[in-house]
């Protein structure tokens, strides 16, 4: 136990300390939010996979997905690394940040209002934003504190109350900059705690060979596989439809967030790029993939600590089970590793959701004028406003975390990855089709919490993406589109980009907006 406290402090002292290093780099709201737009690589791309990969998926996805899967469930951390990380810093990365700086947006719906000319996009996309990521939050809180009884016998609302103040605390202080900065810490954490445990949770099975060969014993409890040995083993596992069904929430959710977008806007240059889309795609292998393949052995815990009083499975007491036999140092890794996780997530929806709610919300429409310094107080008030509703829920939530996780996600994503996407691409996409968008995304996720006319939030979540990427190209084809004078305006940084990239004139360390290359543009 003395071991495991030593831990804490020290990791609890290192992140306040971050805050305060970084409140000189929080001191208008443009460092706030966006650290200045001067974030290096490293630091965005650790920020980016941090932020992606909370207690959620540690505690409850892969407890969950490897017990259903088994070892199958590892093409979740795979499609989370090709398609979450690689693909969306190809696909998005570069596109984003040039946008974005040059429609001078800071946040995902001062986006949709700039680029679709619409300031009730800009409200409702944030009223869906602060609504839905309070959920989310709270299954952050959730798979911590379940962690943390386990390692410490301490009360679960005692975590959840600890783990809120000590995040508002350096996120007040230091803004984003304290967010990347423990972002990476945390980050480094993570990769030498998984690679920990995963070592250790299969030396106490014999070996991976021996391991796998148990594993392969047990039965399949799927319908379509029922009663089948092997099944767990198998390359697609026993149920490789609802499998994808995950993969595709999981990994292609990730387009639409606007906590994950966010990081595309603070990065230095569009070079920076480049390294960060390397940096961030090994983190998701390591980190994800590790979590899910070790979920996959879960089975082999198979014990009364993992049933709830029904008689059911408590998906999020499996991971628990599977290292409550470990060491004290490794157990200590293993909350340092899970803290790590949690903080960084709960620090970015905090930041994003206040943010949103200041910038596009209040500012301009409640408070027609607005200083920087109020918006500054404002957006550290909303903070704590966010902190303590995501609490209140947190204390009393669903049977189990990845039910929560899986309904903020649909709806989000299923809301803004469609147009988000399109409206960086296409220059035909209409602000119905944004409407009809957010409509489809939210009414999906929502009615099917009532309904239940589809089987999971997991899989409402992807059909909600699904029906977003259809309804807008068909939406924008039917109807009225947008002034070309406008739709050119905006799209014109990527003209100026493709010609400054054909003529190699993009200077080596800033943006195609940056001095140097404007001076170069103009002497030619």
């Amino acid at each position: 136990m003395t071991i495991k406290l030593l831990m804490l402090i020290i990791f609890f002292s290192i992140m306040i300390g971050v805050g305060f290093y970084s409140r000189r780099h929080a001191t208008n709201v443009n460092d706030f939010v966006l650290g200045g737009r001067g974030v290096g690589p490293w630091l965005t791309a650790f920020a980016y996979g941090t932020s992606y990969f909370s207690a959620v998926v540690f505690i409850g996805y892969a407890g969950q997905f490897g017990w259903k899967y088994g070892l199958a469930s590892t093409w979740i951390g795979i499609g989370n690394a090709l398609i979450g990380s690689l693909l969306a810093w190809v696909v998005l990365g570069r596109r984003t940040r040039v946008m974005s700086k040059h429609l001078s947006s800071a946040t995902m719906p001062e986006f949709f209002g700039s680029r679709f000319n619409s300031r009730w996009l800009k409200i409702v996309a944030s009223v869906i934003i602060f609504v839905f990521l309070i959920p989310y939050t709270a299954s952050v809180y959730n798979g911590l504190s379940r962690l943390f009884g386990m390692a410490f016998d301490i009360p679960y609302g005692v975590c959840v109350l600890g783990m809120a103040v000590l995040t508002a605390v350096y996120v007040i202080l230091g803004g984003y900059m304290a967010t990347a900065i423990n972002d990476f810490i945390q980050g480094i954490i993570m990769l030498a705690g998984i690679t920990a445990v995963i070592l250790s949770v299969l030396s106490g099975q014999g070996g991976f060979t021996a391991a796998v060969g148990n594993l392969a014993r047990i039965p399949s409890e799927v319908p379509l596989t029922m009663g089948q040995p092997g099944a767990y083993t198998s390359f697609f596992g026993p149920d490789p439809m609802n499998l994808l069904g995950v993969v595709i929430l999981t990994s292609l959710g990730t387009w639409g967030l606007p906590q994950m977008i966010h990081k595309f806007y603070t990065i230095r240059s569009e070079k920076a790029i480049a390294t960060g889309t390397v940096i961030s795609t090994i983190f998701a292998i390591v980190i994800s993939g590790g979590s899910y393949f070790l979920g996959g052995f879960g089975r082999l815990f198979d014990g009364p600590a993992i049933y709830n009083g029904n008689g059911g499975i408590a998906y999020d007491t499996i991971i628990p089970a599977m290292l409550s036999g470990l060491p004290d140092i490794l157990i200590g890794i293993v909350v340092m590793l899970v803290l790590s996780a949690s903080m960084s997530t709960l620090s970015s929806l905090v930041l994003t959701s206040s943010s949103t709610l200041t910038l596009d919300f209040i500012k301009g429409n409640l408070v027609k004028d607005m200083k920087d310094r109020t918006q500054l107080i404002l957006m550290q008030a909303l903070i704590v406003v966010f902190i303590i509703s995501s609490v209140v829920l947190a204390l009393d939530p669903p049977d189990f975390i990845a039910q929560l996780m899986g309904i903020s996600w649909g709806a989000l994503a299923g809301a803004f990855l469609a147009p988000f996407l399109y409206g960086l691409y296409w220059k035909k996409v209409t602000p119905a089709a944004v409407w009809a968008s957010f409509a489809a995304g939210v009414g999906i996720t929502v009615s099917n919490m009532f309904l239940h006319y589809i089987e999971s939030p997991i899989n409402a979540g992807a059909f909600a993406m699904v029906a977003g990427l259809i309804i807008v190209p068909i939406v924008s084809l039917l109807t009225p589109g947008m002034e070309p004078a406008h739709v050119d305006k905006i799209f014109a940084c990527y003209d100026d980009l493709v010609e400054a990239t054909s003529r190699k004139v993009l200077p080596d360390d800033r943006s195609f907006d940056s001095p140097a290359f404007q001076k170069k543009k103009k002497k030619r």
